[in-house]
């Protein structure tokens, strides 16, 4: 597939068939995740596949519980692909603080971006979860309290059915992108 194509196709998924999803495939992804670059080449990622139905479904419902109902729809994704960060190397912090810039979460949106670009390539839908109760998700677990969970990935075979009824796909659908000339300037600032 090109690199437009597989772009374009890319959607947020947020209903899935009721088919597994075969380890080779999320093992793609996450690997497709382990070669991404990152500040100071820390790495500071970590992942947790659940795709066994009942713990994974012990997760979901912890995760959207109460106040997070409205993600709800990951507790029929078949993979939930958590990614985990304890904050990136000495070097990158550092730089963080310099900059004023949270360098591991760049990392993290990178390495999410290769996991659902290549999920895609695969004929898998995606979504990414920011909206959970990660307090919870970390009780459920044991997590130690200087690990976070920026996010957790949705994984699954898409029902295209989805496409035509979901009302939040339809009015982002409805919305148009800016076009070039409205995001980018060549050798000055205006705003």
């Amino acid at each position: 597939m090109e690199f437009k194509e597989l772009v374009s196709k890319r959607y947020s998924c947020r209903k899935f068939k009721d088919i597994p999803v075969e380890k080779e495939k999320i093992m793609q992804c996450i690997e497709a995740a382990r070669v991404a670059p990152s500040a100071c080449n820390a790495q500071p990622w970590r992942f947790i596949v659940y795709n066994d139905p009942e713990i994974k479904q012990k997760v979901a419902e912890t995760a959207t519980s109460g106040l997070y109902r409205f993600s709800k729809f990951i507790q029929a994704a078949p993979v939930l692909v958590m990614v985990l960060t304890g904050k990136g190397s000495f070097l990158s912090k550092m730089g963080s603080l310099v900059r004023n810039t949270r360098f591991y979460l760049m990392d993290i949106g990178i390495i999410c971006e290769h996991i659902i670009l290549q999920a895609t390539e695969l004929g898998l839908g995606t979504c990414y979860v920011g909206w959970f109760d990660e307090k919870a998700v970390k009780k459920l677990l044991n997590m130690p309290g200087n690990i976070e969970i920026p996010l957790i990935i949705c994984m699954g075979y898409p029902d295209d059915s989805y496409k035509l009824r979901d009302p939040i796909r339809r009015w982002a659908e409805s919305e148009t992108r800016k076009s070039v000339n409205d995001i980018l300037l060549f050798n000055e600032f205006r705003l």
